[in-house]
């Protein structure tokens, strides 16, 4: 079993500086998005957002549907296999509605750029992206986020929502993982 104590190198964002910067982002996102006739609709990308967007979703001062949205394109591993699949998919209409896909990480841009593009085949009246955590050393697709929480280092980070096996979302903070535990 991995323990906390065996497996972080260090500790990248503290949970203060976490909450700061998710109030900040909710204020610019209240603010851009201020007069509109219906609610902004969050999409959610799960596993790894669903903490983000529950701090998120609290911080907007603006009425907000929330959907979620569960894509893979990691498998098991600690890269993307560039394959990008659908295990659920959303369940509302967005045609015609402002649409803001909340994503934990930007990595290689695959899943992103993938989900742009399918959601823009739905017709809504705008789509953005809001990303908490940004890796542009590792991009291979281009994609625009509009929201960025904090850009990283090449590292393999894990809490608030990201994990690495299915361990280390509960923590309140950034971590980055031993490179020792992922590479065997």
């Amino acid at each position: 079993m991995l323990t906390r104590e065996k497996s972080i190198q260090g500790v990248l964002f503290s949970s203060e500086e976490i909450q700061t910067r998710v109030r900040d982002l909710g204020q610019q996102i209240s603010t851009d998005y201020a007069n509109l006739e219906n609610p902004l609709i969050l999409i959610g990308i799960l596993n790894g957002s669903f903490v983000l967007c529950a701090d998120l979703m609290r911080q907007i001062t603006i009425p907000v549907e929330i959907h979620f949205m569960s894509v893979s394109s990691y498998g098991s591993g600690t890269e993307s296999t560039g394959i990008v699949r659908i295990d659920k998919d959303l369940r509302v209409d967005i045609t015609g509605r402002d649409v803001l896909i909340v994503e934990d990480i930007v990595d290689t841009g695959l899943t992103l750029s993938y989900l742009r593009e399918l959601f823009a085949d739905r017709q809504p009246k705008s789509l953005e992206i809001c990303a908490f955590l940004d890796k542009p050393e590792t991009r291979q697709k281009p994609v625009e986020v509009r929201y960025i929480g904090f850009s990283i280092p090449n590292e393999f980070v894990v809490g608030y929502g990201l994990d690495y096996n299915h361990y280390f979302r509960e923590l309140p903070y950034i971590a980055i993982l031993k490179s020792e535990v992922y590479q065997g």
